[in-house]
């Protein structure tokens, strides 16, 4: 019998407050199991092995993220839903290193994490919507978008922006540059 109050959810929430405190190397069957207060066979009753531990966080994460890019985004269009998305995506990012760090790099081709990524894809769509951009166009944007975001959040938490210019402002101007990339179209001007 499961312990009381054990779930499966309880068990990536101690997951997910190890890899927080110890990155994710740290997270073992064992790790997490002393963090639940039981025996490391007691967890299989809620996850099937490590491997599907390490689905379910990354499910998790992509979750969080995704929940808090949407709620950047909300009740805003254009330029500001863009510019937003990418603050939240960096702010979450560097507040998370570890967690960032135990999402997917290809979660669309995963099918344990198709759904998540799927709706993290829909919320920069939403945001570049009044561009109207072809299927492909979309792609290319997404994909610089997230280089950008990405690469200044990753080189950010694991801190190689050494020069003493601000980092704020460096991540404003580099919003600037991805929107004046963006193909102008009569939706977009009117936004």
């Amino acid at each position: 019998m499961p312990r009381a109050g054990l779930t499966p959810d309880r068990v990536v929430d101690a997951a997910i407050s190890l890899v927080d405190d110890r990155g994710l190397d740290a997270l073992t069957l064992a790790a997490v199991a002393e963090r639940c207060g039981v025996a490391a066979p007691s967890l299989y009753k809620h996850v099937s092995n490590l491997a599907d531990l390490r689905t379910l966080v990354g499910v998790r994460v992509l979750a969080e993220m995704t929940d808090r890019l949407a709620a950047a985004a909300m009740g805003r269009s254009g330029p500001d839903a863009v510019g937003s998305v990418m603050r939240a995506y960096r702010d979450y990012a560097v507040a998370h290193p570890a967690r960032y760090a135990a999402m997917p790099v290809d979660p669309l081709h995963q099918p344990e994490y198709a759904a998540a990524g799927q709706r993290l894809l829909d919320v920069m769509r939403a945001a570049l919507r009044p561009w109207r951009l072809s299927d492909a166009q979309m792609v290319h944007t997404m994909r610089a978008a997230r280089v950008i975001t990405h690469g200044f959040a990753s080189l950010e938490s694991a801190g190689g922006f050494g020069l003493p210019e601000d980092l704020d402002e460096s991540y404003e101007l580099l919003i600037q540059m991805y929107l004046t990339s963006l193909p102008l179209t009569h939706a977009a001007q009117e936004s």
